[in-house]
């Protein structure tokens, strides 16, 4: 039996895409010295309206949206990755799983405390 809210469906599309986030950002930084590989970005935002359009309209998920970023300045090899950039990255989205996991804790706690109430 699964028991969910709406609220713990748009939390985990939240750590899904946070997950994705951190993904991407790894692989960024993995291919630091590959010749001619481009940094690749999401937009999280986006991403997240979407996913909660879905969740609203119960219409399953779909695959994120990745793109090459723009605008970031290519070495003489081709490769326009910058550790510094994908390392806040990386902490913007381990924040932001860190965040929604503690949020989903929280509305399953008060999913088990609604169950438990007659106890």
């Amino acid at each position: 039996m699964e028991i969910s809210t709406r609220l713990s469906e748009q939390l985990g599309q939240y750590v899904t895409l946070a997950s994705d986030e951190a993904k991407l950002t790894a692989a960024n930084m993995a291919n630091v010295d590959t010749p001619g590989f481009h940094t690749l970005g999401m937009d999280f935002e986006g991403a997240m309206r979407s996913a909660m359009a879905r969740v609203d309209t119960g219409v399953p998920t779909g695959a994120v949206n990745v793109q090459e970023v723009d605008g970031l300045v290519s070495r003489p090899d081709g490769n326009n990755v910058s550790v510094d950039r994908e390392s806040m990255h990386l902490a913007e989205a381990q924040l932001r799983f860190k965040a929604g996991v503690t949020l989903l804790r929280l509305e399953y706690q008060k999913v088990m405390d609604a169950i438990h109430a007659d106890k």
